[in-house]
């Protein structure tokens, strides 16, 4: 079977979305998630994260975004895997951190009405897609359908 990244990003005019998404865990084990409002989509929960730019780590890209939507800074960012949307295109690396101190506030209200911690047996529904796929790799369970994970080997 060929090498379904490879085909996604050779294919001729294809430029896959690169994503990032922040595995933030307080020490009792919840991960922070966003109520997502975005205009024109359903609203969901979702991991602070964004697109990738020129030249960023998927560390420093989930640092920096987790920054700029929540206020909090990170310990330990550590990338654990990729997420790649077999349908629509795109790939989002997943990337966990120490939570350290603070409280998260919603720094972009036209895309986050909150952020809230939940617990990971008890996650809020929907997620969004990418969180979805990601937090599956995270917790090593299936992906969800239009989905293929991949761990890096520690």
């Amino acid at each position: 079977m060929p090498d379904q990244l490879s085909e996604l990003v050779e294919s001729p005019g294809a430029r896959p979305a690169v994503g990032v998404g922040m595995v933030l865990l307080r020490p009792d084990g919840a991960v922070l998630l966003g109520r997502r409002i975005k205009r024109g989509e359903t609203p969901t929960w979702c991991l602070p994260g964004g697109h990738l730019e020129h030249g960023e780590s998927f560390e420093h890209a989930a640092e920096r975004e987790t920054l700029e939507e929540a206020g909090l800074t990170v310990a330990h960012p550590r990338a654990f895997g990729v997420a790649l949307n077999v349908v629509e295109g795109g790939l989002a690396a997943g990337v966990a951190a120490d939570f350290t101190t603070g409280e998260p506030h919603p720094l972009e209200p036209h895309v986050f009405e909150r952020w809230e911690w939940h617990s990971s047996a008890r996650l809020p529904q929907p997620l969004f897609p990418a969180t979805a796929a990601l937090l599956s790799l995270w917790s090593e369970t299936p992906p969800p359908p239009g989905w293929r994970t991949h761990r890096f080997a520690n």
